[in-house]
């Protein structure tokens, strides 16, 4: 599934032991978990299979018969799981059908069982051929004969990283226009044929998520036999589904880094990027910008920066898999045409009724199937049946993926429908156009596509069919007709005249999509529609003149951007994603029109969007005229230009201005390109005085590289230890290599200078030469004891510094009145090997008390005291952790960790956090060509620097310094942590967690 939603716990993990008896077997039954089931008013919910016909189902497809295929992931995750009990002959493809009419499968079939599928994350059924998404292959298996049993298994796409990884490549759909739609999410990475060679798309260029030109999460689509690949918008993180509508709209869910509350529903506009990580840089979202965004949700997707599509809903936390869109009639009204999606975290099935909004929509969230109590109820996909009912796959677990697996032996599929409404699927016919024609409009997409195909290949003879639908009152099914119709060789261009001139603006819109695909005169074609009254139109206008350097398309663009109201983001971005390649011969367009009103907030958003040169003074003018949260936004947009003239255009802005403008003129620019001017340098002196001891001051000497100012680093660093920029300043100091300064501070043995000074430079132990100095401070009996304690406790945290106390402790250099310091050291550090050599030599503390735990059930049955649980959160947890913005935002957020985890859960998350480990969250170990290593979480890789963080420890590494990455096993969590507890405290923590729940 998608990735632990329940947040890695503590220091990273979200984990728990492997057990399938932490309840009473009633408790989990499937009677029981039914029971709990609360379904949408006037329709129910009925068991149609369950263990032991199938376990774990990750995703599911139903076929033009009504049986429902089933990927299973028995073996998922076993190369971090070793513990789990693992199937030899590998994971299965089912086919489960009910034979007898009661609504219950009774009859199972394995269509292939083999450990190249183990895990496999995505079934599309194609009539004989069975598309399988299985990271790193993406298989087609041929059923040339019918009997069930595939005769070939071919490579359709390989390559793909991620390899058994949620993040990976996910299931294929197939859609209205007759292609398949499937996205891959971060951990992808790249996309190879099966001859072995990259893929190239339509667009030429790679298939390969390096920022050149795509990042993160993609959505692709192909040609039915998988040539004439796209890439059709990137940057996301875990992009699960594309479900496409009728009319080629595409939506999706995409979830955050765990904790964050950023889970987002997408309208995904063609060419989007949509800003899980910098566009400029690849850094992650927490790295400091400009106009950066108040709110971690809104921060999380970079959604001020210019050139980031917005999200069409956030849904908070969880953690969002299987998608598809509803065509049929069976479900009540409000379902109709809308998406209907699994959001396993929330333990719920949802449909996010759509309106327009502008050029973009706007959605509510509407629940159909949510589990009342038993938190295990997992919904991993939905998938609608020929009769139009709706069937839910149930991983049925403790969590949700996240490279974990809490039960092995159990998993349900359930169908929702009308009470008492029987499961019957309608015999349907390809064997004339009037019956495919029919078979068209099956709410299933199976037989669509059994439909799609054999109208495709009737041509001319299927065209009476196709008008009678194209000629209804549905416009849902006029657009699946026009698809068809278009292509015809003789009536397909007057069918799509029809359909620019509809009424309808959905019709306009597949229209214009078609002209796309059919690669249609676009210019010609779309003209007409540039003043359509719609600007969901005038937004597909748009976006169909991306790539053309036409002067007619620059013409055409200017109107539409003249029409741009100041107001709508989509509309902005669809005229921003049209422009790219082109800015500048359609900025002028734009900007000699007549019409234009320079001095509007429809002309700034233009510009602020622009990529073009010429708006480069203008954006400059705009920012001397601009209040200071508009300011913000304006400097942002300098950064998105690559033109020289940025350069004197933001020198001038700084000579001009004073206080946070000039700061911000000064910051923006390059300073290595920067012509240091007499004035320029009296401008940066005023402005650094005004910024002395904050972090745009550090930003700013560095910038300059300003060595004259080391010592006024070094003073704040000792002065404001535990700031931002306190640390930074050390870490500038360390970069121009003064260390001697550091030792100027130790000879003098102040512990006021002292104590801080080992504070700020913790956050740089992998240094070999800030390890020394601290090591010799901590090893000279000649200072304070309280200075000594604090020199020891400065090694933890950091690989290299661990390494280096752990060597001392080999040798016997730890002084007796320091042990209980190194201990606190090594108790807390994350590998197993170290903590077990280093406990030969330090004693480390067993539970607090040196009591023993009983067993977890037992542990969960007992009742906490959550007021003093918050109190241990407060002293053991938060140093890795928030709860309501509490704490430190290293490891996920846990503010509604009781929504997500049971309470056995969140025990086993803490007692045994090696058993799993959280997407995003894993550790890394960095080896470096001098010789270190740096290890933790990666926060943030750009094209040159990778910024790796344990704890409150943050080091940037530049790239061409790594000799190797490797992904660590072990959790970054110690795994003691109850070591610090009492019995009753871990019993409180975890009332208190429990507690935790959305409001």
């Amino acid at each position: 599934m998608n990735r632990n939603v329940l947040s890695a716990f503590f220091a990273m993990s979200l984990l728990f032991a492997c057990s399938t008896k932490e309840k009473p077997a009633t408790e989990h039954s499937v009677e029981s978990s039914l029971a709990d089931l609360k379904v949408y008013d006037g329709l129910e919910v009925t068991l149609f299979a369950s263990e032991p016909m199938l376990t774990n189902p990750t995703n599911i497809d139903i076929d033009a018969k009504g049986r429902v295929w089933v990927c299973e992931a028995y073996n998922y995750r076993t190369e971090l799981n070793p513990k789990n009990p693992v199937k030899d002959e590998g994971d299965r493809i089912l086919i489960l059908e009910d034979t007898d009419g009661d609504g219950k499968a009774d009859k199972q079939t394995v269509f292939y069982q083999g450990k190249d599928i183990n895990a496999s994350l995505g079934i599309c059924v194609l009539g004989n051929k069975i598309i399988v998404s299985c990271a790193p292959n993406v298989f087609v298996f041929t059923d040339e004969d019918g009997d069930d049993v595939p005769e070939k298994k071919e490579i359709l796409y390989q390559g793909i990283q991620g390899v058994q990884h949620d993040h990976a490549v996910h299931s294929f759909n197939f859609a209205h226009d007759g292609r398949l739609y499937f996205t891959m999410g971060n951990e992808g990475k790249s996309l190879v044929d099966a001859k072995g060679d990259t893929v190239v798309d339509i667009h030429g260029n790679k298939v390969v998520t390096d920022g050149k030109p795509y990042r993160q999460g993609l959505v692709l689509r192909t040609a039915l036999d998988g040539s004439n690949v796209e890439v059709v918008a990137n940057n996301f993180r875990n992009n699960y589904e594309a479900a496409v509508d009728p009319y080629g709209t595409i939506w999706q869910s995409d979830n955050d880094d765990d904790g964050n509350k950023g889970t987002r529903i997408n309208y995904v506009m063609e060419f989007g990027n949509y800003g899980y990580t910098n566009a400029l840089t690849g850094e992650g979202w927490r790295a400091r910008r400009t106009n950066m965004e108040k709110e971690i949700p809104l921060r999380h997707w970079y959604l001020n920066d210019p050139g980031n599509v917005p999200n069409l809903l956030q849904t908070g936390s969880g953690s969002p898999t299987g998608m598809t869109v509803y065509e049929g009639t069976l479900l009540p009204e409000i379902f109709y045409g809308q998406m209907i999606h699994a959001e396993p975290g929330h333990n719920v099935v949802r449909a996010y009724p759509v309106e327009n909004d502008g050029a973009g929509y706007t959605a509510t969230i509407v629940n159909i199937l949510e589990g009342q109590n038993d938190q295990w109820f997992r919904p991993s996909d939905v998938a609608i049946a020929p009769d139009g009912s709706l069937f839910v796959a149930d991983w049925y677990d403790p969590g949700v993926g996240g490279h974990q697996v809490g039960d092995l032996e159990r998993g349900r599929i359930y169908r929702i429908a009308p009470p008492k409404n029987s499961y019957k699927t309608p015999s349907v016919s390809f064997e004339n156009p009037d019956e495919a024609a029919k078979a068209l409009l099956s709410p299933n997409a199976a037989t669509r596509y059994l439909a799609w195909t054999a109208l495709a290949k009737a041509g001319t003879s299927g065209e009476a069919a196709l008008k009678k639908i194209w000629e209804s009152s549905n416009a849902r099914h006029r657009a699946q007709a026009l698809w068809l119709l278009a292509r015809l060789e003789a009536a397909g261009d007057a069918y799509i005249s029809q359909a620019l001139n509809d009424k309808d603006a959905n019709i306009r819109i597949t229209g214009i999509r078609v002209v796309r695909e059919l690669k249609k005169d676009v210019v010609s074609l779309v003209t007409p529609l540039a003043k359509d009254p719609s600007p969901q139109v005038r937004r597909d206008v748009a976006i169909a003149l991306r790539g053309n350097n036409s002067a007619e398309a620059a013409t055409l663009w200017a109107e539409l951007a003249a029409q741009h109201d100041g107001k709508d983001r989509w509309y902005l971005e669809a005229l921003g994603l049209s422009a790219d390649g082109n800015w500048d011969q359609r900025f002028m367009a734009w900007k000699q029109l007549a019409s234009v009103d320079l001095k509007s907030a429809a002309a700034a958003d233009i510009i602020w969007r622009s990529r073009s040169k010429y708006a480069i003074p203008l954006l400059a003018d705009l920012i001397r005229s601009a209040n200071d949260t508009d300011m913000l936004r304006y400097y942002r947009a300098f950064d998105f230009h690559s033109d020289p003239s940025k350069q004197q255009a933001l020198i001038k802005l700084a000579l001009d201005s004073k206080g946070e403008k000039a700061m911000y003129a000064l910051k923006h620019m390059d300073a290595t390109k920067a012509t240091i001017t007499p004035a320029l340098t009296a401008k940066l002196n005023e402005v650094l005085k005004l910024y002395e001891n904050k972090i745009e001051y550090v930003e700013m000497v560095k910038a300059f590289k300003l060595q004259s100012k080391a010592p006024d680093l070094l003073a704040l660093g000792i002065h404001y230890p535990d700031s931002l920029a306190g640390k930074e300043a050390l870490k500038v100091v360390s970069e121009w290599g003064k260390y001697d300064m550091y030792k100027q501070v130790v000879a003098k043995k102040n512990p006021e200078e002292l104590m801080p000074l080992l504070k700020g430079l913790q956050a740089q132990m992998y240094d070999k030469k800030i390890i020394a100095i601290v090591q010799n401070i901590a090893l000279d009996s000649s200072y304070s004891l309280s200075v000594r304690n604090a020199a020891i406790r400065s090694f933890g945290g950091n690989g290299e510094s661990e390494k280096a106390l752990l060597e001392l402790a080999k040798e016997k250099k730890i002084p007796k009145d320091l042990t209980n310091a190194a201990a606190s050291v090594f108790q807390n550090i994350w590998r197993p090997d170290m903590r077990a050599e280093a406990a030969k030599y330090v004693p480390l503390p067993s539970t607090k008390g040196g009591t023993s735990l009983p067993d977890i059930n037992e542990l969960a049955s007992k009742k906490g005291d959550a007021i003093k649980g918050k109190e241990v959160f407060k002293n053991i947890c938060s140093t890795c952790h928030q709860v309501n913005g509490d704490g430190t935002n290293f490891g996920p957020g846990l503010s509604e960790i009781g929504d997500k985890l049971p309470k056995n859960a969140i025990y086993k998350s803490i007692l045994y956090p090696d058993q799993g480990i959280s997407f995003g969250y894993e550790g890394y170990s960095l080896k470096l060509k001098d010789g270190t290593e740096a290890f933790g979480m990666i926060t943030s890789e750009s094209e040159s620097e990778i910024e790796i963080v344990y704890m409150t420890n943050k080091q940037t590494v530049k790239k061409i310094d790594v000799v190797s990455k490797t992904q660590l096993g072990s959790s970054l969590m110690p795994s003691n942590l109850q070591a610090g507890m009492t019995e009753e405290e871990l019993v409180d923590l975890v009332e208190y967690l429990n507690e935790l729940k959305k409001k």
